[in-house]
């Protein structure tokens, strides 16, 4: 039986480079894998990810737990008895302020609205967390933002410790463990403190700023979305980055964007409202035009560079005006598109053409008796599509 690793990360988060002794080989998932006697790698566990890096210049690319051993998958196969290893700090510290920053926000929904955390998940570009509350209004998100950085700027002590299973009654804990043996805890200065094997910095200044981006509701329980250090740098930089350009663009001052665009919303939509009904007028008089071309009771019509709705809009404006059989084909961009209509009064299931053309034109659609749509593919096959709905209704006429 393999010892345990030795978990490096436990003494110091800070150490990034180490030398270890290979005690085992084996494969995971169709990759080499190592298992070392002690290890600066995180593995994946408590709602953090793996750490990255390399031994012997050989990407990890997955660290896992298994038995208290921590197995190293890695890119290719490393055959020496001693590996140097190197985990990727960039990586690392992002995930000690995302994870610590956790611990704050669960402390201060705890303290302001009695809501305990559920779940963690930190993620590659966005971390979230799930707590046990319906609801929370956007003042009240504010007041949970506020509180967690504040604590980031009295910049608390972080610190960890070990006690035995006996002693942990004596911790007052955010909430309850059910880890046997020793339990590893940290402890926010005066502030928090959890049961946690995770990484984290030496001090809550450098988590940098907190931010909550969103929240939603799940299961009954509200979910965070939120960011923390660099991250919610990057993300104020390119936030500021788009205002910017939206100010230039706008020609406004940037606190007079948000007013800006809801007025150009409102202007689009009424130009919308207007655009409608001179189209509406337009597609009437183009009904007329096309119902004198009418074969009998038939027009046939193939359309391009036209929008799906003026099309639809002719079809259904003729079944208004009287008793005809709307064959339109539409040339649209690298599909083309099938409106088959007739007026009530003629009796006809339309319906019953879909399995007949849309092969034709490698296709889907549907519709009601009176009119269906088909889109495909298959450009060439559109005029024969339309001979062939032709031919269908002509026999049922």
């Amino acid at each position: 039986m393999v010892e345990k690793t030795k978990r490096l990360y436990f003494e110091d988060p800070y150490q990034a480079e180490f030398e270890a002794n290979v005690v085992q080989s084996l494969s995971h998932e169709d990759h080499p894998a190592l298992i070392l006697d002690q290890t600066c790698f995180y593995p994946e566990s408590g709602g953090q990810p793996a750490d990255r890096g390399t031994l012997d210049g050989i990407p990890v690319i997955h660290v896992l737990e298994k038995d208290d051993r921590i197995v190293h998958v890695l890119e290719q196969e490393i055959s020496t008895n001693v590996v140097k290893g190197k985990i990727d700090w960039t990586i690392r510290f992002d995930h000690m302020q995302q994870h610590a920053g956790q611990h704050i926000l669960s402390q201060c929904l705890v303290q302001l609205y009695d809501a305990a955390t559920r779940s963690f998940h930190l993620g590659e570009r966005t971390s979230t967390l799930e707590v046990d509350m319906r609801n929370i209004s956007e003042e009240e998100t504010e007041q949970v933002e506020k509180l967690a950085n504040d604590i980031v700027f009295q910049n608390k002590e972080i610190k960890t410790c070990f006690y035995k299973e006996e002693e942990i009654s004596v911790v007052h804990l955010r909430r309850p463990t059910m880890k046997k043996g020793d339990i590893r805890v940290v402890e926010i200065s005066d502030f928090d403190s959890t049961a946690c094997g995770g990484t984290h910095p030496q001090y809550s200044a450098e988590i940098g700023m907190i931010k909550i981006l969103k929240w939603d509701r799940i299961r009954n329980n509200t979910r965070f979305e939120f960011i923390c250090g660099y991250r919610a740098l990057e993300d104020y930089a390119r936030k500021h980055r788009d205002l910017r350009n939206l100010s230039n663009n706008l020609t406004v001052d940037d606190r007079e964007v948000v007013a800006s665009i809801d007025k150009l919303v409102s202007d689009l939509k009424m130009q919308k409202k207007i655009n409608r009904k001179m189209q509406e007028k337009i597609i009437r008089y183009e009904a007329d035009e096309v119902m004198d071309k009418a074969d009998g009771k038939f027009i046939k019509k193939i359309f391009s560079d036209r929008s799906q709705e003026e099309i639809r809009l002719l079809a259904l404006t003729i079944m208004r005006k009287g008793e005809y059989v709307a064959l339109f084909g539409l040339r649209c961009g690298e599909r083309v598109h099938v409106f088959l209509a007739c007026s009530e009064g003629l009796g006809l299931d339309m319906r019953e053409l879909v399995p007949v053309v849309s092969p034709l034109i490698k296709g889907r659609g549907g519709g009601r008796a009176s009119l269906v749509e088909i889109s495909g593919e298959k450009k060439e096959g559109l005029e024969q599509a339309l001979d062939k709905a032709y031919q269908h209704i002509s026999e049922k006429l």
